[in-house]
């Protein structure tokens, strides 16, 4: 008998069955087809062929579960240019990649938006790294987190809009004839790309100016 034929040998596998990785990349893929109200620790544990109990022994709650979701998505975001950029071009380029990474898993905005960010290491030091930056940039230290605040308030809601069908704004010309307008002067664009592109550098303009003002 080869070794290839003989009987596979009982007892625990040589990999474990399930690992961080694999577990987060399960619970993505179930939001992702279900919604977040489908995301009980029973169901993921149906989605990754293993009983609960097995589940619990990697990851002991939803929380830490959703901590990994966090830092899943965060990890996608590129916060490199703080520290080598000025801070507005900094932050642009973060914001760019946050919008990227956001519109990729639009259904996750709702739940890592509003996750406390203690326990995921990489999204803490991502957030180290911009206040480092915007500090450094002059900012005072009690405004750096309005700015993180209301730039991330921007940003996720146009990885919403990326995800929005194209007709959300159709209406019949008899109804709404201005409205169904401006929407048709849109046709053939990118638009939730230009509306992003306009917003952001409205928000940036105006950081600039608000930095002028405080003097620094």
């Amino acid at each position: 008998m080869t070794s290839s034929e003989r009987p596979r040998r009982r007892g625990r596998p040589t990999a474990p069955l399930l690992s961080q990785e694999k577990i987060t990349r399960a619970a993505v893929e179930l939001i992702e087809i279900r919604g977040y109200t489908a995301l009980t620790m029973a169901a993921l544990a149906r989605q990754l062929g293993v009983a609960p109990s097995a589940l619990y022994n990697h990851v002991s709650s939803k929380r830490q579960l959703l901590l990994w979701l966090q830092d899943h998505v965060n990890q996608e975001i590129d916060c490199s240019d703080f520290g080598a950029r000025p801070w507005d071009a900094a932050l642009e380029s973060w914001a760019r990649s946050y919008r990227e990474a956001y519109a990729r898993h639009a259904l996750l905005v709702p739940v890592i938006a509003v996750t406390p960010i203690a326990g995921s290491p990489h999204t803490v030091a991502m957030y180290e790294k911009v206040a480092a930056g915007l500090r450094a940039g002059g900012w005072p230290d009690d405004q750096v987190m309005d700015v993180v605040v209301a730039v991330e308030s921007f940003v996720l809601g146009s990885a919403l809009d990326a995800a929005a069908p194209d007709d959300i704004f159709d209406v019949p010309g008899d109804q709404a004839p201005v409205l169904a307008a401006v929407v048709g002067a849109r046709v053939g664009r990118d638009t939730a790309r230009a509306a992003f592109d306009l917003g952001l550098a409205t928000v940036l303009a105006g950081l600039r100016d608000r930095l002028k003002a405080l003097g620094t």
